[in-house]
């Protein structure tokens, strides 16, 4: 387990010291939305990097198959509560099931992302459903300038974030190859987008 200790006590639906109906979220599942959402940067001097900081933290233990608490410093036994699963303080991001490599967490956590690439609903649906690689076919548009090897998110037709992976490609080639078969393209070039193992699903 990782209790991770700040200035609030836990994630809340807006910030508490500026909006009094903020509401605190006692329990993130694995497959939560809010696994994906992102916290401000501003915290107190009791909050080492702020909310943001400990909301990444929490995601990469949940992916990693370990249950993270976020909790506030202040309140008495909040570790005690956290390994005991009290709900009534804190935040509990449950572990999720798919553990996964030191490399991948860095892939889907950690590293910076330098591009978006747009997909349509045949390639979303073979990412998410059966894990394939992203193919320059069910690719629509390509946004941001990258060379090969760089860290790029990948999102649906409605702009959300399914995925994010290593493109084989700069972006002026996935640009290129946007909507072509893998046969038509440049013989030099990879015939992938982005290899499977060099991409986490992230919904």
């Amino acid at each position: 387990m990782l209790v991770l200790l700040t200035d609030t006590d836990g994630l809340f639906t807006d910030d508490p010291r500026t909006n009094l109906s903020a509401r605190r979220v006692a329990h993130v599942a694995a497959d939560d939305p809010l696994l994906r959402v992102t916290a401000t940067e501003k915290g107190s001097d009791r909050g080492s990097g702020g909310m943001a900081s400990k909301l990444a933290s929490a995601r990469i233990a949940s992916w990693s198959g370990v249950t993270a608490v976020i909790a506030a410093a202040t309140r008495d036994g909040a570790v005690v509560a956290a390994v005991n699963g009290d709900d009534s303080m804190g935040t509990r991001f449950e572990p999720h099931d798919r553990n996964l490599s030191a490399r991948k967490l860095w892939i889907a956590f950690a590293s910076e992302t330098e591009g978006t690439v747009t997909v349509d609903d045949g390639a979303r649906t073979a990412l998410v459903g059966r894990g394939t690689s992203l193919l320059p076919a069910g690719v629509t548009a390509c946004a941001g300038s990258f060379e090969s090897g760089a860290t790029v998110e990948i999102v649906d037709a409605a702009g959300v974030v399914v995925a994010r992976g290593m493109s084989t490609m700069s972006s002026g080639q996935v640009t290129a190859a946007a909507g072509k078969r893998s046969a038509d393209l440049d013989p030099s070039w990879p015939v992938e987008v982005i290899h499977r193992d060099d991409l986490v699903v992230l919904v």
